[in-house]
């Protein structure tokens, strides 16, 4: 118990801070279809909540939707983000020959790319899931190769020396030395890759038309001028997101005690 309240102070002080200033905010601007009150958007986000899942004005539904979504291009991330950085780390050439392009590829706007993404799958017969998934996981891969090709790195030459004297393969130097000591970077890769898959997520429903969502929602909202949907959204977005970090941290602590104290 001591242990959560020191953790969990800090976020409540944080979160008290932030709904203090929105209110003061809100009461200086003094017009709610601009900036609403902490209050009415807590009322909204509730609304939403208590409607029937499957019901076009649940958030749960249109959360559930972009959380598969997420789900789906975070998977594809970190499978192609893993087998970047052993082949960056394992093969020299391809350091020099790959990571400029995967630099490069986060210059491009999501925004700019999403749309191209739609229309090209879209000609050849690929919709509803996959570009979605796609356009995720464009955002998604970059931290995961980035931290792995930096955990992959971290061994002291030391550490790889001593291993050489015990005539250790590249498979043992892989599985004994560079793979455990790159958990660290991973875990810390995967929390910002996962926000950045639901950003994504939520980008890529917006070219595609999508009716359900929370990017749907999003855009629905702002079109017929609904500020409080809108708000909501934003907010259960923003919830997904520390749920999904929440995750990573517990899966974090299920390796962190399942190799007896040690990460």
């Amino acid at each position: 118990m001591r242990e959560a309240v020191r953790r969990g102070l800090p976020i409540v002080v944080v979160l008290l801070a932030l709904a203090a200033s929105w209110e003061l905010a809100a009461q200086l601007v003094a017009q709610p279809r601009i900036l609403p009150t902490p209050q009415a958007v807590g009322g909204a986000v509730v609304a939403g909540l208590l409607q029937p899942p499957g019901s076009p004005r649940s958030l749960l539904y249109h959360a559930g939707v972009t959380a598969s979504t997420a789900a789906a291009g975070f998977a594809l991330a970190l499978l192609v983000g893993i087998a970047l950085a052993l082949a960056i780390v394992h093969v020299r050439v391809l350091d020099r020959a790959l990571m400029p392009w995967i630099v490069a590829s986060q210059t491009v706007p999501v925004l700019a790319i999403a749309p191209m993404v739609v229309v090209v799958l879209g000609n050849v017969g690929l919709t509803g899931l996959v570009p979605k998934a796609l356009i995720a996981a464009w955002l998604g891969f970059f931290p995961i190769v980035t931290a792995m090709v930096t955990g992959l790195r971290s061994p002291e030459p030391i550490q790889l020396d001593l291993l050489r004297t015990y005539s250790a393969g590249r498979w043992d130097v892989f599985a004994k030395l560079r793979w455990p000591a790159s958990m660290p970077f991973a875990f810390a890769g995967l929390k910002v890759a996962l926000s950045l898959a639901i950003v994504g997520a939520i980008v890529a429903e917006l070219p595609t038309g999508a009716q359900a969502g929370l990017g749907a929602r999003l855009l629905s909202a702002s079109y017929y001028g609904q500020t409080l949907q809108l708000w909501a959204a934003l907010v259960m977005a923003a919830g997904l997101a520390l749920g999904a970090v929440a995750l990573a941290d517990g899966a974090r602590a299920l390796l962190v005690r399942a190799r007896g104290g040690r990460l």
